[in-house]
């Protein structure tokens, strides 16, 4: 899924960030102000200098480009969830026929990037609410996943990010967040273990505390 400018929120973009921020779980940021096209002249021109000392030419034709390249790739496509002017817009209504089950959207799927090593974290998430005074669109759970995953990562706070945004959005605890993922910084370096995959979760209101909700969100969800 690809960032849509014209489904955007700055305002709760903003708000999003300052909760986020307040509740310990925003992602490090130093903001610098910097515009789009600023940031991918300041990227262009590092990426050059990384590939020079890699030893690489940069007059050859198929290397020539790929500092833009490269640029436009990290500000437009990997990490424009750093940019709370993208965030999605988000549709919720109140809850008027007074549904009061689980809703719960599974397999999103998550592209994501370690922020240790700048590789690969992909896989999926699975999401679910109890709705109170609000029911969100089924898209908008997709959306805020995308959002957060499209900036670096580690897989820990990606959950907690996702789990504040919709008990924030929603107004109600009673949110469930459970993510399994394939880490590359460990399937492609270092120990090189093809197999194995990184399971979180995030358990809030009724599926922290009652074990027929946990359970039955658990069983719904399997991820076996």
């Amino acid at each position: 899924m690809s960032l849509d400018r014209h489904k955007v929120d700055p305002e709760l973009g903003r708000r999003v960030l300052a909760f986020l921020t307040q509740s310990g779980v925003e992602t490090p940021r130093s903001e610098n102000q910097l515009s789009e096209s600023e940031k991918m002249n300041t990227i262009q021109a590092s990426f050059e200098t990384i590939m020079k000392a890699m030893g690489l030419d940069l007059t050859d034709d198929s290397l020539k480009d790929s500092p833009l390249r490269v640029a436009k790739m990290f500000v437009q496509e990997m990490y424009w969830g750093l940019d709370p002017n993208y965030f999605p817009k988000i549709t919720a209504v109140e809850n008027k026929m007074g549904y009061e089950s689980m809703v719960i959207e599974k397999n999103i799927v998550v592209h994501s990037t370690c922020e240790h090593h700048f590789v690969l974290i992909d896989g999926y998430a699975h999401v679910g609410y109890i709705p109170e005074n609000k029911v969100l669109g089924l898209s908008n759970l997709n959306r805020i996943v995308e959002y957060f995953s499209r900036r670096p990562q580690i897989q820990e706070r990606l959950t907690e990010q996702i789990y504040y945004t919709l008990s924030h959005i929603l107004e109600t605890e009673n949110v469930a967040v459970m993510m399994k993922a394939k880490h590359y910084c460990v399937k492609s370096r270092g120990v090189q273990d093809i197999n194995c995959e990184t399971i979180t979760s995030k358990l809030g209101g009724c599926f922290k505390n009652d074990s027929s909700s946990r359970n039955e969100f658990l069983q719904l969800v399997h991820i076996g």
